[in-house]
């Protein structure tokens, strides 16, 4: 009878010859061909991961239609990958007119919703794939590009989801068929029309920003994209997104002009939307008819767009846009006074009867971004219209807008900054006439003070602190600022000095005291690091390690030695130490060398006792005249019925123990002499072997104990 692991060999060797037959296709094998190896090829071969694409028998079948290769999963990625046979069937022209009407045109109603869209959205990613034989056969076209332009003719609203697969595919040939689209478009004089008839679909405002970042040169990007006669007439429900659409178009324009700095020449496009006719005719169209908060909002988005300057310095506010503008001032100066009627709304520190509206917060940003151009005849128009006092008035009225809030406190620090901004002695006038106007109509320091010791009274009595004392301690924080180095400072200080005597002494106590303390509240840190110490139990224990910083070092030093085979080569001293002075080199052994292990080899302690008795009782000596037997020979194991169990130190307690607790005692039990020579003639050198490793390594971890 054969052993189990002679059969195990046998059948192992007769899988494995199996497998090399199958995988040659012959009774011969490969000799040396591993069992694992050979099931990896039968896997292969059984499961045919070798297979060709199923897309390419559906092509070779007569009849084959497009519906049929699209319900491939793999349709894709074969197209991607250039497969030629699909790509010479797709090409096709009746194929390439399924593909654009799938996306031009609604799928029935009465399809299930999930499978609705199914084809539609695989053939806009078949089409937009950036294949090379589509893009040729679908700009090349034209009666491909009027099937797709027929999509814009459609009544609003556009389906949203074919919106986007039209803006994607139209946006791809642009990017890669640039010429031929253009070439399609100037022809079609209602392009834009369309196109912003259809404004309230994003997909749209996504098409316009890649044809002004396509097309080039300027002149013909301005042919085609000729938005400055048709934005004038959308409907306030787009309005929305044809504002957003004309501030992207206005900072795509810039950031592309300052690419090209060689170019001499403005960008057309960008020379229409910053013109004073263009900007004017927007400003009629905000404040004449119908006056509606989304006109004068959306408006105003633009125009904030316009006055915005680069960090860097490269571009101005157009002059042409301030001018625009100052005249309508006035009427921006009215929103303040009658803003839009809003209705009440519930906030979460009560209700307010006339919320502060949309309309009278831009009109804030925008007087914030005028005052900051530091043109003369704006900052004086505000100064004559007192627009600044109305601001105020609605800053300490509405306490909890702090959006309103921050616009203010830039309008004051603009003000206070002019003198530090121009150096024009032109402008001078104005700008005092304006700091005055700040200080003397305004009364800034009155508020300042009034607000403040009104908040301290409201939280004496138990009451919230406003929510804008942060951007009024700002606002007070920036006239003493100026008022201190500020090159209006003797100004400021004048003014300062024409205030009644009982304001004058309140604002130095609040300078002095409380803004001095207030400032000094906020700048403290929520965490402090100083003076952190251990518990008062750390304090008490004494450490059993020496105090000097240099043996610690040493120390962990040596712990974190890699052993290698150089560790001690490498021990004491690194590589840095050898490129300053010489002296340096024996430093780490100098440490190393005031290190005290305290280490007695006189002592006779108990763990030392012990440590002896378990090596006499543990270590066996082995008989060198012993015949030499091969340790992987399977023998008959017999143990002991009696073993005795020995405690850590030395303890021993007999007990009967069965076949299975001596195995899990590793077999290694000490009894009586006779007990011991039994297992050391029927235990073979293979468990003498792992005996005596376990005797080592407990050896040593006992020496190690000792040793601590």
């Amino acid at each position: 009878m054969a052993c189990p692991s002679s059969r195990s060999k046998v059948t192992t060797h007769t899988h494995s010859s199996q497998a090399e037959k199958r995988v040659h296709g012959t009774g011969t094998s490969v000799p040396g061909l591993p069992a694992a190896a050979a099931t990896a090829a039968i896997m292969f071969w059984k499961f045919d991961l070798n297979n060709t694409s199923h897309i390419d028998q559906l092509l070779d079948r007569e009849g084959v239609t497009l519906r049929e290769l699209m319900e491939e999963e793999d349709v894709l990625q074969e197209c991607k990958a250039q497969n030629r046979k699909l790509l010479l069937f797709l090409s096709k022209d009746h194929c390439m007119l399924e593909l654009v009407t799938l996306i031009t045109e609604e799928p029935p109603s009465d399809l299930e919703e999930k499978t609705r869209f199914k084809f539609p959205n695989i053939a806009c990613e078949l089409l937009t794939s950036d294949v090379a034989l589509i893009n040729d056969k679908l700009g090349g076209d034209e009666s491909l590009l009027e099937k797709l332009y027929h999509f814009l003719e459609q009544e609003p609203p556009l389906n949203p989801l074919l919106a986007s697969f039209f803006s994607k595919t139209i946006g791809n040939l642009i990017a890669r068929k640039t010429d031929q689209v253009i070439s399609f478009l100037r022809k079609k004089h209602n392009f834009i029309s369309l196109v912003l008839n259809h404004i309230d679909a994003s997909a749209m405002m996504d098409l316009l920003l890649r044809l002004i970042s396509c097309v080039e040169p300027a002149p013909l990007r301005m042919e085609v994209l000729n938005v400055n006669e048709e934005v004038q007439n959308i409907p306030h429900s787009r309005q929305s997104n044809a504002s957003q659409t004309l501030c992207d178009i206005i900072r795509l324009s810039r950031d592309q002009a300052n690419q090209l700095s060689e170019v001499t020449e403005p960008d057309p496009l960008l020379a229409v939307l910053e013109s004073q006719e263009n900007v004017a005719e927007l400003l009629k169209n905000m404040f004449e008819g119908e006056r509606t908060e989304a006109s004068v909002v959306n408006g105003t988005e633009v125009l904030l767009t316009l006055l915005e300057s680069r960090r860097s310095g490269s571009y101005t506010v157009n002059s042409s846009i301030l001018r625009a503008i100052e005249p309508h001032l006035k009427d921006f100066q009215q929103l303040l006074l009658n803003p839009p009627m809003r209705s009440a709304i519930l906030t979460t520190v009560g209700v307010l009867e006339q919320p502060l509206g949309s309309a009278r917060l831009h009109v804030a940003r925008l007087v914030a971004s005028l005052l900051q151009t530091y043109d003369l005849s704006i900052c004086q128009e505000i100064c004559r219209l007192n627009t600044m006092d109305l601001l105020l008035d609605l800053f300490f009225k509405y306490t909890w807008n702090n959006f309103l809030h921050l616009q203010v406190e830039l309008c004051v620090a603009s003000i206070l900054n002019h003198s530090n901004s121009t150096s024009d002695p032109a402008n001078t006038p104005i700008q005092d006439a304006l700091v005055a106007n700040l200080f003397q109509h305004c009364r800034l320091v009155q508020r300042i003070l009034d607000a403040w010791e009104e908040n301290d009274k409201i939280q004496a009595e138990g009451g919230r602190r406003r929510g804008n004392m942060g951007h009024l301690t700002r606002i007070a924080n920036t006239v003493v600022q100026n008022l201190e180095k500020g090159l209006a400072h003797s100004q400021i200080n004048d003014l300062i000095k024409e205030l009644p005597e009982d304001c004058r002494g309140r604002w130095e106590s609040f300078v002095g005291d409380t803004l001095r303390e207030t400032n000094r509240r906020n700048t403290v840190d929520l965490v402090s690091t100083h003076n952190l110490h251990s518990s008062s139990e750390d304090d008490d224990m004494e450490s059993p390690f020496p105090n000097d910083l240099s043996i610690q070092q040493a120390f962990s030093d040596y712990q974190i030695q890699q052993m290698t085979a150089n560790f001690v080569d490498q021990f004491g001293f690194n590589d840095e130490e050898f490129s300053e002075h010489d002296e340096n080199i024996n430093a780490a052994f100098d440490r190393i060398a005031e290190i005290n292990f305290n280490i007695d080899a006189d002592d006779h302690s108990a763990n030392s006792a012990a440590f002896e008795a378990c090596c006499k009782e543990r270590i066996q000596q082995f008989d060198d005249c012993e015949e030499e037997e091969d340790i992987w020979d399977e023998k008959e194991i017999n143990y002991a019925t009696q073993i005795k169990s020995r405690s850590r130190f030395g303890v021993s307690l007999s007990s009967d123990s069965s076949p299975k607790s001596a195995v899990r005692n590793g077999g290694g039990g000490c009894g009586s002499a006779s007990e011991e020579e039994d297992v050391e003639e029927e235990a073979s050198p293979q468990h003498s072997a792992v005996a005596q490793t376990q005797s080592e390594c407990y050896n040593i971890t006992h020496n190690s104990e000792s040793f601590r």
